[in-house]
């Protein structure tokens, strides 16, 4: 005869998404913020206080997962990545902005469709047009809450793109210097950041990607 297991139900405690998150690059904080529109869940991980009237170091940063999960190399996303959260920990304090928006917000279905295109030669904007999409569908009002939620009012962007910068002023926070972010350039993504510089008005210079150019000369 098998005895009864007995299950005792406890009641459901509300707990806080809201954790140490111990990484290689160093100790943060991560939090969770629901957004209730799209059903995502979107991170903030941060070091140090928020509040005070000295600009954050900042990067919103959206989803890559080729780029973040899997190390691609078509993209830079991976290596914008890794190099903020280094250099979050080496001022000791700053903020870095998770979005959950694949492919600058056209999903991660489309953006696999977007390399196909672009793997029979159209570039990174052309290929999301051809699909029927925007060239950047991204929404950052969520990225505003985050930094109200955290006391967040002025910021040191790590970016190159000035449409963030525009976008986040007119949400209402106050963007106190844009920090250049060029990193992971390499032969695989060169004409991905020539585009972004060039068609999508990035704060990307030639002399930026000149050690790759000549290389491939």
């Amino acid at each position: 005869m098998v005895s009864e297991n007995k299950i005792e139900i406890q009641e459901k405690v509300d707990v806080p998404a809201d954790a140490r998150l111990p990484t290689k690059y160093g100790e943060f904080r991560i939090r969770i913020f629901h957004e209730s529109s799209t059903g995502l869940d979107h991170v903030a991980l941060t070091l140090g206080d928020m509040s005070g009237p000295d600009p954050v170091l900042v990067r919103v940063h959206s989803e890559c997962i080729t780029g973040d999960s899997f190390a691609s190399t078509r993209c830079d996303c991976g290596s914008q990545l890794e190099y903020t959260l280094e250099e979050i920990q080496r001022k000791g304090w700053g903020c870095l902005v998770y979005l959950r928006q694949e492919g600058r917000g056209i999903g991660l279905h489309a953006k696999i469709q977007a390399y196909n295109l672009q793997d029979k030669g159209a570039d990174t904007l052309d290929a999301n047009l051809m699909l029927g999409l925007p060239g950047d569908a991204r929404d950052y009002s969520i990225a505003s809450k985050i930094f109200d939620n955290l006391g967040i009012k002025i910021v040191s962007l790590l970016t190159n793109n000035p449409d963030k910068v525009e976008k986040l002023e007119n949400l209402g926070i106050r963007v106190f210097e844009r920090v250049p972010l060029i990193v992971g350039v390499g032969a695989e993504n060169i004409h991905y950041l020539k585009t972004k510089g060039i068609k999508m008005g990035h704060h990307i210079s030639s002399s930026d990607l000149e050690d790759v150019t000549n290389d491939k000369l």
